[in-house]
C-alpha cells in the first residue's frame, strides 16, 4: 500500500470506522437530518413534492457532510492536537482534508444509501441526468469541504464549530428551496433565496431529474454560478485556511 494510499485510510479509520463500531447511536443523527424533512414535505404535500423531497435530501446530506468535516476537524485539532502531528510528519493538507472528507461520506453512508434507493424508485430520471446530478452533488459536496476546512483552522474551539456547522448548514440546506421548487416562494423573498448557493445547485438537480422545467439559458447561469462557487470555496480552503499555527 503506498504511503498515500496508507494515510487517507488511517483518516477515515479514525473519524468513521472508530465511531460507526463504537457508537452506532449516533448514526441516527445523520438518517434523521435529511429524512425529517423529507416526510415532513412529504406529508404536508400530501407526496406532490416527493421527487423534490428526495433530491432535497441528497443535497442536504452532502452539504452537511462536508460541514460535518469543520466540527471534526476542530476537535481533532482543538482537543487531541492533530493537526500539530500531522503538520510535523510528511502529510500534506490536501491528504490529509482528502482522507477526512472521504471519512465523512463514509460516515454518512446510511442516509446516501438510503436516499439512492428512494431515488431510483420514484423519480424517473434518464441516464444523463443522473449523472449529471452526481456531479451537482460532488460540487456541493467539495464546495462544503473548503468552506469546512477553512473554519476549522481558524476555529478555537468545538463549541464554535458546532455553532457555526449548525448554522450554515441551516441557512444553506432548509432555509433554501432544496426540499421544494423555488418558485413557491412568494416573489419579493425570492431574491434571498438566490443568496444562497444551494438554490442554484437544487434547482439544476431539479431541472436535471425532470421535476422542474427551466429554459437552457438558467441551467447554464446554474452550472456556471455552481463550478463559481465551488472553485472559490476551494481558493478560500487553500489559500486562507490557516495550516500551521502563526
Amino acid at each position: 500500500m503506498s504511503r498515500i494510499a496508507s494515510q487517507l485510510l488511517a483518516s477515515i479509520l479514525v473519524n468513521a470506522i472508530y465511531e460507526m463500531r463504537n457508537y452506532p447511536v449516533i448514526l441516527i443523527n445523520t438518517l434523521i437530518s435529511p429524512l425529517s424533512f423529507l416526510i415532513l414535505v412529504v406529508f404536508v404535500t400530501r407526496g406532490e413534492l416527493l421527487g423534490f423531497a428526495i433530491v432535497g435530501g441528497m443535497i442536504m446530506t452532502m452539504f452537511q457532510s462536508g460541514m460535518s468535516l469543520q466540527a471534526d476537524l476542530s476537535h481533532l485539532k482543538n482537543d487531541f492536537k492533530l493537526q500539530e502531528m500531522v503538520v510535523a510528519s510528511p502529510t500534506g493538507p490536501g491528504v490529509y482534508v482528502a482522507g477526512m472528507a472521504l471519512s465523512e461520506l463514509i460516515y454518512s453512508s446510511p442516509a446516501i444509501f438510503i436516499l439512492a434507493v428512494l431515488f431510483a424508485l420514484y423519480v424517473p430520471v434518464t441516464a444523463l441526468g443522473a449523472v449529471g446530478i452526481a456531479v451537482v452533488l460532488l460540487l456541493m459536496f467539495l464546495t462544503s469541504v473548503s468552506l469546512g476546512f477553512a473554519l476549522a483552522t481558524v476555529s478555537s474551539d468545538i463549541v464554535q464549530s458546532f455553532a457555526f456547522s449548525r448554522l450554515i448548514t441551516t441557512l444553506f440546506s432548509t432555509l433554501a428551496p432544496v426540499y421544494y421548487p423555488l418558485n413557491l416562494i412568494p416573489p419579493p423573498f425570492q431574491y434571498l433565496a438566490y443568496l444562497s448557493p444551494t438554490t442554484y445547485t437544487a434547482r439544476l438537480a431539479h431541472s436535471l431529474a425532470g421535476l422542474e422545467q427551466v429554459s437552457p439559458e438558467t441551467m447554464m447561469l446554474d452550472w456556471l454560478v455552481v463550478i463559481s462557487l465551488t472553485a472559490i470555496f476551494l481558493w478560500i480552503g487553500i489559500r486562507k485556511s490557516r495550516w500551521r499555527e502563526r
